[in-house]
């Protein structure tokens, strides 16, 4: 069993068209998040899922390995489902989704996000939180919340504050949910074949046909954040924090 990472990439954006080649620090976004996937000890390779010729040839030529896909996959997993096929990876190999927007993501979660679905033979799909500890996270749409069972299996994800407390002196604790999932490489087929339902059209997330359809997320607590860029101007964020960790280093 050997354990693969994807970061699924695509050039069109509603808000950011282009955005995996944006420029961070003299480089693209995309180098950043692919050489941060190769530092994780538990990967064994890594590729860009893409749907465009100018990705894969910034991924060549950085040194990166890019495999191309069709332009019509509702998500990056059925993107990933693609890349897997062209690769022919076995039922069991485990593969992990890095998102590309996300070019500070702490190695260490990668590890998170494994360890259940190494440990335990019947997951076939991981994920990770995040305590909340910005509030203004918790009415943000862009930050997806999440809610779990006793056993830390996913109840539902929702843009909206989950869950609702009634009572205005409960103690509020909200979870978002961070993109990282991993998957079997058969249960990552299994996905792609699943309709698209009316909560993952409604939310505009794919983790919700996985639920939908009657399957099971095990949600893991990381202690580690990860900025997303979402705007162009999430970048300059971006950058001022990778200054601050240059400055620690020193």
């Amino acid at each position: 069993m050997r354990v693969y990472a994807f970061i699924p990439a695509r050039f069109k954006s509603t808000r950011f068209p282009g955005k995996p080649l944006a420029p961070i620090a003299g480089k693209p976004m995309i180098e950043h998040v692919y050489r941060r996937a190769l530092s994780c000890p538990d990967i064994s390779d890594v590729f860009v899922a893409t749907d465009d010729e100018r990705i894969s040839s910034c991924v060549h030529g950085f040194g990166g390995k890019a495999i191309g896909t069709e332009k019509t996959h509702p998500s990056g997993t059925d993107r990933i489902a693609e890349a897997v096929r062209i690769l022919d990876l076995g039922e069991d190999d485990l593969i992990v989704n890095i998102q590309g927007d996300q070019p500070l993501f702490e190695p260490a979660i990668v590890s998170d996000v494994i360890n259940p679905i190494k440990e335990n033979p019947r997951i076939q799909m991981t994920t990770v939180m995040f305590r909340i500890a910005d509030e203004t996270e918790v009415e943000d749409p862009k930050h997806v919340k999440v809610v779990t069972d006793k056993e830390g299996f996913a109840l539902f994800f929702s843009r909206s504050p989950i869950p609702y407390f009634r009572d205005f002196n409960s103690k509020k604790v909200y979870y978002k949910h961070l993109g990282f999932y991993a998957y079997r490489a058969g249960f990552v087929r299994t996905f792609a074949s699943l309709p698209v339902g009316q909560l993952e059209s409604s939310e505009k997330l794919e983790q919700l046909r996985v639920l939908e359809n009657g399957f099971k997320i095990k949600v893991v607590e990381t202690a580690f954040d990860s900025i997303e860029v979402d705007t162009p101007e999430d970048i300059k964020r971006v950058e001022r924090m990778m200054q601050k960790q240059a400055t620690h280093r020193e």
